[in-house]
């Protein structure tokens, strides 16, 4: 009721008036002096034990949990469980010390028994959505493995989860901050904890004010709502009273003197005072702070701040008085493990772990079974430290995990009662020293191939170029002994699949290398060794012998087909970088593998392209001219062999792939140390097509039907062609060009200074094994192809010509020049006869002028134009009886042309489908 209806004294209404003046009139002050107050000057801290820091945390999560089992949100149910599982490995070292808390225990029980109640009902599974239908199929499982480690535990509850709540319920309020308790020593941690720069009295006044909130509201109080109630109603005339009556005199005057500060101007130099009373109190603080430290390290209590997070110490692998066995270490690895994988893992810190676990397995002689195990796990956290697939191990990574790998082999040979497969289940294992012998969940050979992969991949992120790339191509040596190792190690124990796999590996290692000393060996250079570990490595060996053991075992006993293929493809390589020329080629054309190579896997497919280039360029050098033209063919065709080769991407197909597509392609090239010189494998196809390509032209200077046996060299005679002013040659290809032009005119000895010269050698022929005896070779070739071009360019000029001067004009024998003569004239390729008596060519004078090669021309298109018409014409009538009978009697002669084609030369393909044989038969008329 009002006071102006009041039915007192005006004496009454003067004191309620005045005390309602006076009431807001004592907040202010309060408030003021609250203000000038140290505790404002920095935020509120707040001061818990790390045990109920992590239980709060559990607590809401599982009330996160509950409200979605209400709603049956599954997705909602999983995604907190994983973050529930995550919480509780933080609260490990409390959960050691404390126990599993009950209220844990009764969710997973509640959880698994509402899951299993879930997935019985099959109608209402049918009406969840699929994102929550596939959230409970994996709740599920997670939740029947995650309980195995509490069976007891969870049984314990269900046997009684009356007294297992009514435990969790006394639990909680001695656990929560803001409880009572009747213990003096309580009321001091409480008040020292929340008001610890108040005066003595002043506690108890605040813990009064907090008593009486918390009977009022039903909700227990956290400490942040203490903090909170002190500064909302901080202003009753209670604790305003209180604090007036415990404070002196001085505390008094300084309240007037705030509380008068607006209206007088004196009050200046006590600001200044109170200010300069701080500056103490921060020192106290900063004490305090230290003490507070000093506290937390001793007994557990933990002052929580904003910001980020202190570096802690590394937490202890296992709690005080733990028996270490075989079962605890295990757990604790099953522990470490899983957080593999998971967002802010530390993968460093969790290899550390793994090093320590192994170290404490050893310390108490744990057996080699849990060594091995810790081993793989080790491993395989060193693969998984760079999550991206193109990245690439780090050379401190690197040299753990090829240690790691070599002490796995060593316990591996030094303990023969360890068995290791991929087929061992995880409960069927033995790890546990006893009369059994050792049983390990893992593979060997897996590691060992994803090492390779690994350096395979350092290797291409490397600069060849670079000092690194050397040092780094140093532990091939490595790689090849742990293959090496482990190839003895699976020809006991592994099984036949297992022995093809490392056999494949170890040939992958093998096959591009040029074996040296064999080649040595084969010459008689043994001698020329000089240190004793040269003789030993010279007696070792050859490479051969090691390739046709490995490749011939997969040929007989391999059951996949890509195996069989890599070691086909790698034998052959093999065989033709040792000049190896017809064993090679059998093996290619036996392996029939150019009929279905379109349908392997990019890199087999980019293996192959390597091994046909390997044998052009063998063909070439056993002087096997059209073969190696015809293995190149392909490849330089196609003006992408740097790409097909595996050896580098070409800028002008970026617009044709996206990034990701360009990721995968990269991860397909070849290291530096195993690319084929491009320069050399263009030189040996544009010698190859020169010496094929030039007396073709010369032979068939004036036919229109003129084919083309080379485009990239035709294109190069036209590239010189055009350019104005023409040099002296500068690069490989202006010195082929200028080679061509030479042998066109017959004059050999200009070819060979263009083809065999210093600047060539130094990019090309010094390259070869044999230098000398390429070089030889191809002036032999030179000198036979510029006399077969001289006489198909000037046979028209001569009547007849001694074989002798050609000998002595081309530094040919006369046996050699014999043969190639008639050779030419059993494949109708120079009209000519000759004669023994005088050794002499005499020419027949049957070629056309040039006026008659173009009525030849024209009577071979008019014939064709004939053909057509006779054909067209006979479809419309409905007769074909006529155009089949005619080319059966031979009308065309297409079978007859054919016949003599066989005999080889290079007229045979343009004479295959002309008419009638006009041009023999108007030949013998001029």
């Amino acid at each position: 009721m009002s006071r102006f209806f009041a039915t007192g004294s005006d004496s009454e209404s003067e004191e309620s008036s005045s005390a309602d003046e006076i009431a807001p009139k004592s907040t202010g002050t309060f408030k003021q002096s609250l203000l000038v107050s140290d505790d404002e000057e920095d935020t509120k801290r707040v001061v818990r034990s790390a045990k109920d820091k992590r239980f709060e945390e559990l607590t809401n999560i599982i009330k996160t949990i509950r409200n979605a089992m209400k709603i049956r949100d599954m997705a909602k149910c999983l995604e907190e469980f994983e973050q529930l599982c995550r919480a509780f490995l933080k609260s490990k070292n409390i959960v050691d010390k404390e126990g599993v808390p009950s209220f844990y225990i009764r969710l997973l029980a509640d959880l698994e028994d509402y899951l299993n109640q879930l997935w019985e009902d099959k109608e209402g599974k049918k009406k969840m959505n699929k994102n929550n239908a596939k959230a409970l199929s994996t709740l599920r499982q997670k939740i029947r493995k995650y309980n195995r480690d509490y069976e007891s535990e969870i049984t314990a509850y269900k046997e009684n989860p009356q007294e297992s709540a009514d435990e969790e319920e006394e639990k909680e309020p001695e656990d929560s901050g803001s409880s009572e308790s009747d213990s003096d020593g309580e009321e001091e941690v409480t008040a020292k904890a929340f008001l610890k720069k108040k005066p003595e009295a002043l506690p108890d006044a605040s813990k009064f004010l907090k008593s009486a909130k918390g009977s009022g509201d039903e909700s227990s109080s956290s400490d942040d709502d203490d903090d909170e109630d002190d500064e909302g109603w901080g202003s009753d005339t209670v604790s305003s009273q209180s604090e007036s009556s415990d404070e002196g005199e001085g505390k008094s005057a300084n309240l007037a003197l705030v509380f008068l500060k607006k209206t007088q101007e004196s009050d200046k130099p006590t600001e200044k005072k109170v200010s300069k009373k701080k500056k103490p109190k921060k020192k106290e603080r900063l004490e305090e702070e230290a003490e507070d430290e000093g506290e937390e390290a001793e007994g557990g209590w933990e002052k929580v701040k904003g910001g980020v997070p202190l570096v802690k110490e590394k937490p202890k692998m296992f709690a005080k008085g733990t028996e270490i066995n075989t079962t605890v270490v295990v757990k604790k690895l099953h522990e470490i493990l899983q957080a593999r994988g998971k967002k802010g893992t530390d993968r460093a810190a969790q290899i550390e772990l793994l090093h320590a676990l192994a170290a404490i397995s050893n310390e108490h002689n744990l057996g080699q079974g849990i060594l091995v195990k810790i081993k793989f796990n080790i491993i395989a956290s060193l693969y998984d430290y760079n999550p991206n697939l193109a990245a690439f191990m780090k050379a401190d990574m690197w040299k753990k995990c090829l240690d790691c790998i070599d002490e796995l082999l060593d316990i591996l040979f030094e303990h023969n009662n360890i068995f290791i497969g991929e087929n061992i289940a995880e409960d069927s294992e033995n790890l546990a020293i006893s009369d059994q012998p050792f049983r390990v969940r893992g593979c060997v050979l897996t590691l060992a191939e994803r090492m390779d992969e690994e350096f395979t991949k350092i290797m291409q992120n490397t600069d060849p170029h670079s000092q690194e790339y050397v040092d780094n191509l140093k532990d091939e040596g490595r790689v090849c002994g742990i293959i090496d190792r482990l190839l003895n190690y699976l020809e006991n124990k592994g099984s036949t699949e297992e022995i093809c796999r490392v056999y494949l590996r170890r040939i992958m290692h093998t096959y591009y290398k040029f074996d040296y000393k064999a080649h040595r060996r084969s010459l008689g250079l043994q001698g020329e060794t000089k240190s004793e570990q040269d003789q030993v490595e010279s007696e070792g060996e050859d490479s051969a012998v090691i390739m046709d053991r490995l490749c011939k075992f997969i040929y007989a006993k391999d059951r996949t087909d890509r195996i069989r293929t890599c070691a086909i493809l790698c034998h052959i390589y093999h065989h033709a970088l040792h000049s190896r020329w017809y064993q090679a080629r059998d093996l290619m054309l036996m392996s029939h593998l150019q009929d279905n190579i379109q349908h392997a896997d990019p890199p087999v497919q980019i293996l192959y392209n390597r091994t046909m280039v390997q044998l052009g360029i063998c063909a070439f050098r056993q002087g096997m001219i059209k073969d190696a033209h015809n293995a190149l063919l392909d490849i330089q065709s196609s003006g992408r062999a740097k790409e097909l080769l595996g050896q580098g991407l070409l800028m002008r197909n970026m617009q044709e792939r996206n990034a990701e597509q360009e990721k995968i392609e990269k991860r397909r090239q070849v290291p530096f140390h195993m690319h084929i010189n491009l320069e050399l494998l263009e030189c040996v196809y544009l010698v190859s097509a020169m010496l094929l390509e030039i007396p073709y032209m010369a032979a068939h200077e004036f036919d229109a039907r003129r084919r083309m046996i080379s485009k990239q060299f035709h294109h190069q005679l036209r590239v010189g062609e055009r350019q104005p002013l023409l040099g002296p040659p500068e690069s490989m290809r202006e010195h082929v060009v200028a080679a061509s032009k030479a042998m066109k005119m017959g004059d050999w000895r200009t070819c060979h200074t263009f083809i065999i010269n210093e600047k060539m050698n130094s990019k090309v022929w010094d390259l070869f094994p044999e230098t000398q005896r390429e070089k030889q070779m191809l002036v032999r070739k030179i000198q036979e192809e510029s006399l077969r071009t001289y006489l198909f360019t000037y046979s028209s000029v001569y009547d007849s010509i001694s074989m002798e001067m050609l000998s002595q004009m081309f530094e040919l024998e006369i046996p050699m020049v014999h043969s190639i003569i008639s050779k030419m004239i059993i494949n109708e390729e120079l009209m000519a006869s000759l004669d023994q008596p005088t050794q002499t060519v005499v020419m027949h004078r049957t070629e056309p002028t040039s006026l008659q090669n173009m009525a030849l021309q024209l009577a071979e298109k008019l014939g064709s134009l004939v053909e057509n018409n006779e054909r067209v014409f006979d479809l419309k009538q409905g007769v074909y009886g006529g155009y089949f009978n005619r080319d059966q009697k031979g009308g065309y002669q297409q079978k007859q042309s054919y016949q003599r084609d066989q005999k080889g030369g290079y007229q045979q393909k343009q004479s295959g489908y002309q008419r009638g044989g006009y041009r023999n038969q108007n030949q013998s008329n001029y």
